[in-house]
């Protein structure tokens, strides 16, 4: 290319004298350094500086489990518990020989031992924290580092001996959860019974979601209906599953683990299902987090390396578990995170 550039110069320049000019004009013609930006020397190290920043970003170190030592400490979402129990199995299962211990206690109160007391490596939350939790964990000089570990389709059901409701409506869902006493009030059809609520307790993800997307996120509609409330979502199963005038909300996880007993609502004539939450199209599809701390990773290996497990194996069980699994640029982004935690 440089010799074609100089060729070109020299010849305008001689057919600028040839015609009489008494002094050629200066033609700038580009000069192509290192044989120029669609050189084959150019094109690959581009795909070459491409693909390294791909594959550092993409690609997680292998963890052996056998090598990994040292107690984990993990609380919060009961929608996230039965996934983080599953992963911590398989963990063990695969040779590692420390204590993970995951208590359910409901995302409100995970990011509290995480952000104020510090009692945990890990928070698992259904719900994305908060600015004052952030302010909290800041406080004890705690910087939380989100990552995307599945997708939950939150259920709402009934028992198996309801046989008057299959679908519902976004405004019946308010009536029922609130005002409505009896199922009659919603749709005459329906029995002159009373509606016996079960929900999430506040400090739970789950009810922070519901009370979103349901009530514009004032909760006192609902909680003003006096339902029986519980951070345990197998006492919701049990609560709903004993009457036929029954209704309550959880993880998929827990509908799918107990559907001989309970059966999901349509919601705006949209089931519950892998297919609806891939398409978007069922209204109560969430994002699931597990949280944890750069410099919780870096003073505790075994923290680092689980998260590193759990990254790349989740989508291996969070089928079996009855989650969805989270895009491929949403999990992406999470192991870019841990990769972040460790440059």
């Amino acid at each position: 290319m440089k010799k074609l550039t100089v060729l070109l110069v020299a010849l305008l320049a001689i057919l600028l004298v040839a015609c009489g000019s008494d002094e050629p004009e200066t033609v700038e013609v580009p000069v192509e350094i290192g044989g120029g930006a669609n050189s084959e020397a150019d094109t690959a190290a581009d795909d070459e500086t491409d693909l390294g920043v791909t594959e550092s970003m993409d690609e997680m170190p292998m963890v052996d489990p056998l090598n990994v030592t040292g107690d984990i400490i993990e609380a919060g979402s009961s929608t996230v518990f039965p996934l983080a129990e599953a992963i911590a199995e398989r963990f063990i299962d695969e040779g590692y020989s420390g204590n993970i211990t995951i208590d359910s206690i409901g995302s409100g109160a995970g990011f509290s031992r995480f952000c104020e007391a510090g009692e945990t490596d890990i928070a698992n939350a259904s719900r994305p924290i908060r600015d004052s939790e952030v302010e909290s964990c800041q406080a004890i000089d705690r910087d939380p580092i989100e990552f995307r570990v599945g997708t939950d389709a939150l259920a709402v059901v009934v028992s198996s001996d309801n046989d008057f409701v299959d679908d519902v409506t976004f405004a019946e869902l308010q009536a029922i959860f609130s005002t409505a006493e009896n199922w009659s009030d919603v749709r005459s059809e329906w029995p002159d019974e009373p509606i016996q609520l079960y929900i999430p307790g506040t400090d739970s993800g789950t009810f922070d979601y519901f009370v979103e997307e349901v009530f514009e996120e004032d909760p006192e509609p609902m909680l003003s209906a006096d339902p029986q409330m519980s951070e345990d979502d197998n006492v919701l199963v049990q609560g709903v599953s004993a009457s036929p005038y029954a209704i309550g909300f959880f993880g998929y996880a827990y509908y799918q683990e107990n559907q001989d007993i309970l059966q999901a609502l349509s919601i705006e004539g949209v089931e519950p299902s892998a297919e609806s939450v891939d398409n978007n199209t069922y209204p109560l599809a969430r994002p699931l987090f597990i949280y944890s701390d750069c410099s919780v990773m870096n003073d505790k290996p075994q923290v680092n390396d689980y998260i590193n497990y759990f990254l790349t194996n989740v989508n291996e069980v969070i089928n079996e578990v009855g989650y969805f699994p989270a895009s491929d640029d949403a999990l992406n982004q999470a192991r870019d995170s841990w990769l972040n935690c460790n440059n």
